[in-house]
């Protein structure tokens, strides 16, 4: 057995929209990939369409991480068959019932891109294993051309690192186009993988939840990555230029990122519930916490879906994720299943308690 080839990926999304047809809607996203590959997401739920109640989740930006997208397939597949059959799902020791699957689906819309990097994903499979970013054409050092961007560093929050972020915050981005790992690109929103993503966002304008899943440190995280938070001082957050230059250090008392403190206390709990969740399936203990434990992010994903109605108010309020799977980028197929499962139940378990506390 091995993972799914990207054309293996985009076959299985179309096949369960073709079987499933009265629960599922194949998008095809506006934008080629950089090599003029189609890009598929599905819309999963009993009623669908952009004014609905709706959870994004999002799988292999980083091409190198190979189980999220096959986790994504694997999770569509399951509760399609479980809601048809009228079955309950059990992932290790982790169990929904039947009325736990029907619910979700009658209360809310999964919108789940499994693969938003296919041009990185091949060159992964069949060339680089260590390659991370899109296949963009950046630059050249000599006369070798250097190609890709960190798509996880390329959404316009807090994008210019220079400017938002303190020198000897040791940022995780880089402006030299022939730097292999987090190239943050030319622009903000340069790159079509990119711009699907935010296309997503605009589409479904009753978005609550947005998961990015990555590999390969067993966590789930949740905003900001730009600063450590604080819910006292509205003045201090990304857009306030006042506060340019000295962003993204842990230790000082000169910044910390605003956030409410009832989304902050929301982002805990459901974080703790996608961690509670994965332990039940095979005992693996989950780091759980804000994205800045990790190291400062400029312009990721999660940051981008929750910043967006600072910018415009008039948009929903998304609260953004990101789990880390697993502890290697490409494990071996038993751990693949393992892992597989885990990143299966946490989502079930996230969608589950979202779905419960909007029923009467």
């Amino acid at each position: 057995m091995s993972y799914f080839t990207y054309e293996e990926i985009v076959t299985a999304v179309q096949l369960l929209c073709d079987e499933y047809s009265t629960k599922t809607q194949l998008l095809r996203l506006p934008n080629l990939s950089v090599q003029s590959r189609p890009i598929y997401a599905i819309a999963i739920g009993e009623t669908r369409g952009k004014n609905r109640r709706t959870a994004i989740i999002v799988g292999g930006v980083h091409a190198r991480e190979w189980v999220p997208p096959d986790a994504l397939v694997s999770l569509s597949a399951d509760l399609l068959e479980a809601s048809v059959s009228g079955t309950g799902l059990r992932y290790g020791g982790a169990y929904f019932d039947k009325e736990t699957i029907s619910r979700i689906l009658a209360d809310l819309q999964l919108v789940v891109l499994p693969c938003a990097n296919p041009d990185g994903r091949v060159y992964s499979q069949e060339v680089d294993p260590n390659w991370r970013k899109n296949r963009a054409p950046v630059g050249s050092r000599g006369r070798s051309i250097c190609y890709g961007v960190d798509l996880n560093r390329n959404f316009s929050v807090a994008w210019d690192f220079h400017r938002c972020f303190a020198p000897e915050s040791g940022v995780s981005a880089s402006d030299d186009p022939c730097d292999y790992q987090v190239y943050v690109g030319p622009t903000a929103g340069s790159e079509p993988e990119t711009r699907n993503i935010v296309w997503l966002l605009d589409h479904f304008v009753k978005t609550e939840w947005f998961v990015d899943v990555h590999a390969s440190w067993p966590a789930v995280f949740h905003n900001w990555g730009l600063d450590k938070n604080q819910t006292v001082r509205p003045e201090q957050n990304f857009l306030n230029s006042i506060f340019d230059g000295k962003r993204g250090i842990d230790t000082d008392a000169v910044y910390g990122e605003y956030i409410e403190s009832s989304d902050l206390d929301e982002a805990n709990r459901l974080s703790r519930v996608m961690g509670d969740t994965i332990r039940l399936v095979h005992g693996d203990n989950y780091d759980v916490g804000q994205s800045f434990s990790l190291y400062p992010t400029s312009g990721a994903s999660d940051d981008y879906a929750y910043g967006r109605h600072r910018e415009n108010p008039a948009l929903s309020r998304v609260l953004g994720f990101t789990m880390e799977c697993g502890h290697n980028f490409q494990p071996n197929w038993q751990t693949r299943e393992k892992v597989i499962q885990e990143v299966s139940a946490a989502l079930v378990g996230l969608a589950s308690d979202v779905s419960r506390s909007s029923l009467t």
